[in-house]
């Protein structure tokens, strides 16, 4: 019997051993998608308890919570923190097979030295540990610790980035913060809202916008301004995916007829979606930046606690909308625009892994390696095994070698102990071909391709 959690936690094989102590353990972390706060590395946020640092904002964990009947006030509410931590304990001792078992007792152990069984009986040891640590542990100490080379945080396209400025003008010794240019609400026409954010967007760009010509002109002045703050890569959230071909008169029509307190049919809805994807995509490409594509969620299930709590906050689930035809137009569409820039494509529901494998395969070439990436396990998927069935799926219908790797998601500093996890994770996978006689053992091109995973392809793919 393997001790839990012990060196060689997920390897199984002197081979998987190898690979992650001497290639990959050591790698610097690029993470090109999450969701952290700049301004918590601008000001090196400290936490006043482990509360705050663990669960705070964190709907991975709300959820588990939840399923044990807590009370909402001592899972996302103002309840007693202390009172919290012991509910989560509670919550992660009958999680067994969950990501966050694992997860939780790498951040416990990677950040703060803690190696006692996350439960109710142990609430006062991690406790009291925890945040004597954190009485020394800023979120740059944290970013330091985990050796965070850069991160790439998501940003609404109206947002000033001051924070990014900040962090870029005191910090660029320490950690690369980068933002990503996230769109969805100038996408998404049909959702509440959409008026009042364009009347923002005016205000932003100072920039009359009358038609659809005029909303181009004032997003590309978006577009500049996070260039211009070292922005890399654009993310969108497509969790239906709806895809026509028109011109840009339709879409023109359809956006006018918002202003004038129409109600729009699917149609018209997608017409406009379809031709500000296909303009946004050309403009990413002209700059050299990454199209993230994150296509499946089921978002905000429960209406009464999205009243209540506002969006991510753990009511999202899996969709299983079609995607193929879609996916397939829009790429092909950007191809006759004048060339599809990099893209990450990511699924929530695992049916559609072969989809966007295969037909990102089909727009590979131009220069670039790994030109359209088939993205990590995802969310809901991002679990051993559904990083070993992205990796397996990955392998057996890309080419391994190109893949950019892992990143958090997250919204805690303490989550990049997943990278950690998925490079475990990927030399056991690599390891077991050796062992069964699928690969030979070539230590220094297989270490050396661990290596590339881990760090250098993201690196390579976003800056170029």
């Amino acid at each position: 019997m393997k001790s839990f959690l012990d060196e060689n936690f997920l390897l199984k094989s002197k081979q998987a051993e190898q690979l992650y102590h001497d290639y990959a353990k050591d790698r610097p972390i690029y993470d090109y998608h999450n969701h952290l706060e700049a301004n918590d590395i601008a000001i090196d946020r400290s936490y006043g308890d482990l509360s705050e640092v663990w669960l705070q904002g964190d709907h991975y964990k709300w959820r588990i919570m939840r399923a044990m009947g807590h009370d909402e006030r001592f899972i996302s509410g103002s309840g007693d923190p202390k009172e919290k931590l012991r509910g989560y304990t509670e919550a992660v001792s009958q999680a067994v097979g969950n990501p966050l078992y694992h997860w939780s007792h790498m951040e416990l152990k990677g950040y703060f030295g803690i190696e006692e069984r996350i439960c109710p009986e142990n609430v006062d040891k991690i406790w009291e540990q925890a945040n004597s640590y954190l009485k020394s542990l800023s979120t740059i100490k944290m970013l330091t610790l985990i050796n965070v080379h850069t991160l790439c945080t998501t940003n609404d396209i109206l947002e000033n980035l001051d924070s990014h400025k900040k962090v870029m003008d005191a910090q660029a010794s320490v950690v690369t913060v980068r933002p990503s240019f996230r769109p969805d609400k100038v996408v998404r026409i049909n959702k509440h809202g959409f008026v009042d954010y364009i009347h923002r967007l005016v205000d932003a760009t100072q920039i009359v916008i009358r038609d659809f010509g005029d909303l181009k002109k004032a997003i590309k002045e978006r577009l500049n301004f996070f260039d211009d703050m070292g922005c890399l890569c654009a993310d969108h959230g497509l969790d239906v995916f709806n895809f026509v071909l028109c011109d840009e008169a339709e879409a023109n029509v359809a956006f006018k007829r918002v202003f004038q307190e129409e109600i729009l049919s699917a149609g018209d809805a997608a017409k406009y979606q379809s031709a500000l994807l296909r303009y946004l995509a050309q403009e990413y490409r002209s700059r050299g930046w990454v199209m993230q594509l994150h296509i499946g969620a089921l978002r905000d299930n429960n209406q009464p606690m999205y009243r209540r709590l506002g969006p991510d906050s753990g009511f999202d689930a899996v969709n299983d909308a079609p995607v193929a035809q879609p996916l397939s137009q829009f790429l092909n569409a950007a191809m006759e625009d004048g060339g599809l820039p990099k893209t990450i494509l990511y699924c929530l529901n695992p049916k559609d892994n072969y989809i966007l494998s295969t037909i990102g395969g089909c727009f590979w070439g131009d220069g670039i390696k790994g030109r359209v990436q088939f993205g990590p396990a995802w969310w809901f998927v991002d679990h051993l095994e559904g990083m070993e069935k992205q990796l397996t799926d990955l392998a057996t219908t890309g080419v391994l070698g190109t893949f950019v790797g892992m990143l958090t998601d997250s919204r805690s500093f303490l989550s990049f102990v997943r990278h950690e996890y998925f490079r475990r994770i990927l030399c056991n996978f690599i390891a077991e071909k050796v062992v069964n006689g699928e690969l030979p053992w070539d230590e220094k091109w297989l270490g050396d391709m661990v290596k590339r995973i881990s760090f250098d392809n993201a690196r390579t793919f976003f800056e170029g």
